[in-house]
């Protein structure tokens, strides 16, 4: 079911100063940008900035890992019945990419996304 890592996300407080300063650190610009999520193709893994809420998680514990996956929505409903609970329910974020995170029984975040820009090989 799990194809391998695909994306990383930080969430940030200053979304304009974070996407700049990881395009002068990278030495290029994201290849997906929005307003609610700028993407980085680093070595065909993505580098994802989310704006932080107030209640967001900074420094450690502010990243969520996405592991590849065929289908977001199957892997997710999978996850659900093997004991997961929804953390992130899945969404289209634009671009075909589909996303979602669960809490595993252990309480740590998995998160799958269906990424046709990442297509496994």
């Amino acid at each position: 079911m799990l194809h391998g890592l695909r994306t990383t996300t930080y969430s940030v407080r200053d979304f304009d100063r974070a996407k700049a300063w990881y395009t002068e650190i990278l030495g290029f610009g994201p290849y997906f940008d929005e307003p609610f999520y700028v993407g980085f193709n680093v070595g065909g893994f993505e580098l994802g900035l989310v704006p932080a809420d107030d209640g967001a998680a900074m420094g450690p514990g502010g990243a969520t890992v996405y592991w590849g996956v065929d289908d977001a929505d199957a892997a997710f409903a999978r996850l659900l019945e093997n004991g997961a609970t929804s953390h992130e329910p899945i969404q289209d974020v634009g671009g075909g990419i589909r996303l979602g995170a669960v809490l595993d029984p252990f309480g740590n975040v998995l998160g799958v996304i269906h990424n046709p820009h990442f297509e496994a090989t």
